[in-house]
């Protein structure tokens, strides 16, 4: 269930998928299901101290990507400005989860707003959430995409597999934009590597 993406990029599955990067700061790109926290404590500590994360990057804040959040003591968490602004309005139609909103209502005094880091340009890609977000690691050609695209065809849409955009803060015609934004950097790359939110599709 761990496995390495690409040079200090590893993946580990916890329902949906949590990102661990190895950079000047160690980063995680989400943190799973509360429903596999035990996964979590088992496997990640093979390879970084949970209290060594420095920051933690939300693709977007549903309940299978924020559920671990509290196992990162000393890391401080972001996610898109948009994104915490619908949280903060309307915190039970951006987490999904009650006992997980409960769990993370301290999430409401430590997100900051997400700017690019580290070498991660920062893409707002609105659709399966009006805030989610992709980050683009160019030096590695690593994709990381959420819950925005998981697979397929892009280029002609056979096949094609995204995030879904019928829950309250979607917009189905914002996703089709975003997925444009990808198309663009998918093309004008060879041999990117997509790293989704769920292996859904084919993702790996």
């Amino acid at each position: 269930m761990l496995k390495k993406i690409a040079d200090k990029i590893w993946k580990l599955g916890l329902d949906s998928n949590l990102y661990f990067l190895d950079f000047d700061q160690k980063i995680i790109i989400d943190t799973g299901n509360r429903m596999k926290a035990n996964v979590l404590k088992l496997l990640l500590p093979k390879i970084v101290l949970l209290e060594k994360i420095d920051k933690v990057i939300f693709t977007h804040l549903h309940y299978d990507h924020i559920g671990n959040t509290d196992m990162f003591p000393n890391a401080e968490f972001f996610a898109s400005k948009q994104e915490i602004k619908d949280f903060k309005e309307n915190p039970e139609f951006t987490v999904l989860d009650a006992e997980i909103l409960a769990r993370m209502k301290f999430l409401d005094e430590k997100l900051k707003p997400l700017v690019n880091m580290n070498c991660l340009q920062i893409i707002n890609t609105p659709g399966h959430t009006r805030g989610s977000v992709c980050l683009w690691y160019e030096k590695a050609k690593v994709l990381f995409t959420g819950d925005t695209y998981f697979g397929g065809n892009i280029e002609t849409g056979i096949d094609l597999c995204v995030g879904r955009t019928d829950f309250p803060n979607s917009d189905d015609e914002e996703m089709k934009k975003s997925l444009t934004k990808l198309k663009k950097i998918i093309d004008g790359n060879n041999d990117v590597i997509i790293c989704s939110g769920h292996d859904y599709c084919g993702a790996d």
